[in-house]
């Protein structure tokens, strides 16, 4: 029988496993084998009219099956089913163009760069290249970290760092670039001391805003590569958008928990764009984020490591990028897999008659200022609760039931068990809502708030009206609360 293969971030809805054992002829009737076993799988594989989401891909032998048969592609037990959902020669660049008239390299960069010199796939030529090439590094965190280290030790000229975050103790697991000394301090200036410590040759812009449809075809037009070491869709589109309508490459890279995605975006060169792998966003909050679901410290440094390579490559002109090609990494296998990628001729941004000319706006394309919903009223605070305001209702010895839908790994690390706190993952959350009393008030609680904000608009469905969200989360009880809380 059929298997299809569950990438990390659905196995939730399909009891933790990686394959999935299916019955049918045709793609269609695998998925609708799978989706019966698993019913949760449902809503996050097709829409409401039954249509396979377009930020899902299912590929079959490394062939994409939207250039197959589609729904009635024929498979049979040999063969390879995947499910790939969005988580975000060499080709001639602009520093490529300009590398005759490149600056020579000084002594001391002779010796710095002594060992790509004596290689004959770079020599002086490519070194050169190197210098007179120009990178825009969206991000100085998990992806960025690498990336930036491994490029300014190579030597490209010119990286400008995109960033306006700070640094928190909960990146230093896998942000490589920023120390301990440095939490507090705005990611871009501890980022780029130490790039310029590793490299001082190397030209450091610094950009510490957000990248948005305003200012990024005055930034991106600058550089002659894109890499895109973002953590969320908006700007991922963004990245995307602004590459394809300026000419230039994209760098991709994506990372979650244990899994990691690489490509190379470049529809000037022949290849297809960030749109023709994902042509539509998922909806907020349906794919989890780091922050919720976690990520491997070490697999930003794969994943980054990877995309820099291929932004050398592109510079000096040799080996094959991944234009066209999908790399998968499974970090707990230990695997790569390499699928096809095709260029949409319909692409609304890259294709034979594109629709989009100009920027948008991404927080709306990806769904993220939508209107307010409809279990607010006109008070924008009467749904949520502050901690402070929990803690004093507490004390008070008021009767209140709460229930965090984190799940169980992150209880582990903190929780308000001894203010009676009950887990109820969210994913579990609608199954189990008969177990919660309508007469009794209810304080939803999670790390942030974002996925109680869910479990409120569930119990308030389901006819609940004494709901409370906790404002903040768990995090926020732990900074305006309790200060001796692990916070994660």
């Amino acid at each position: 029988m059929p298997k299809i293969a569950i990438p990390t971030a659905l196995r939730r809805y399909a009891g933790e496993q990686a394959f999935v054992t299916v019955e049918g002829t045709t793609i269609k009737d695998a998925l609708a084998s799978m989706t019966a076993q698993y019913p949760d799988l449902l809503k996050h594989l097709f829409d409401a009219s039954g249509k396979l989401r377009s930020f899902v891909n299912v590929y079959v032998n490394d062939e994409d099956i939207r250039y197959q048969q589609q729904d009635d592609t024929l498979i049979s037990e040999d063969d390879d089913i995947a499910i790939i959902p969005s988580i975000a020669g060499g080709a001639a660049s602009e520093a490529e163009l300009r590398a005759a008239s490149a600056p020579d390299l000084s002594k001391e960069e002779i010796a710095r760069y002594s060992r790509h010199l004596i290689m004959p796939e770079v020599g002086m030529e490519g070194q050169r290249k190197l210098k007179a090439a120009s990178i825009l590094l969206i991000g100085t965190g998990g992806l960025g970290s690498p990336l930036g280290l491994y490029l300014a030790a190579a030597g490209v000229g010119r990286l400008g760092l995109v960033d306006f975050d700070v640094v928190d103790h909960s990146n230093l697991q896998r942000q490589i670039i920023h120390g301990t000394k440095d939490v507090g301090r705005p990611k871009i200036e501890s980022a780029k001391d130490r790039l310029n410590d590793i490299n001082p040759y190397v030209q450091i812009d610094t950009h510490e805003f957000a990248l948005r449809a305003e200012n990024a075809l005055d930034i991106v037009k600058d550089y002659d590569i894109v890499i895109d070491g973002t953590d969320n869709f908006q700007t991922r589109y963004l990245a995307n958008d602004a590459s394809v309508l300026l000419g230039k490459p994209n760098v991709y890279g994506s990372i979650f928990r244990f899994d990691g995605q690489a490509s190379v975006f470049h529809p000037a060169a022949g290849g297809p764009c960030y749109r023709c792998l994902y042509p539509e966003p998922p909806p907020p909050g349906l794919v989890p984020s780091c922050a919720e679901g976690g990520v491997l410290g070490i697999l930003p440094g794969i994943i980054g490591v990877i995309q820099a390579t291929e932004a050398v490559k592109l510079i000096i002109g040799q080996g094959e990028p991944l234009i066209g090609r999908l790399l998968l990494f499974d970090a707990l296998k230990m695997k790569f897999k390499e699928l096809k990628l095709r260029k949409n001729p319909d692409c609304p941004l890259c294709g034979e008659n594109a629709t989009i000319k100009e920027l948008i706006d991404y927080d709306q394309f990806c769904g993220i200022t939508p209107p307010a919903p409809e279990v607010k009223t006109a008070s924008a605070d009467d749904w949520e609760i502050t901690p402070t305001q929990l803690k004093a209702r507490l004390e008070r010895g008021d009767k209140l039931t709460i229930i965090d839908v984190r799940e169980v790994h992150e209880w582990q690390i903190c929780n308000l068990e001894h203010h009676g706190s009950t887990l109820i993952p969210l994913g579990e959350f609608p199954s189990r809502v008969s177990e919660l009393n309508p007469d009794e008030e209810i304080v939803l609680q999670c790390k942030l708030g974002g996925r109680s904000a869910k479990a409120y608009n569930v119990l308030k469905e389901a006819g609940f009206t004494n709901i409370l969200n906790l404002k903040g989360g768990i995090i926020a009880w732990a900074d305006e609360v309790d200060a001796t809380m692990a916070k994660y």
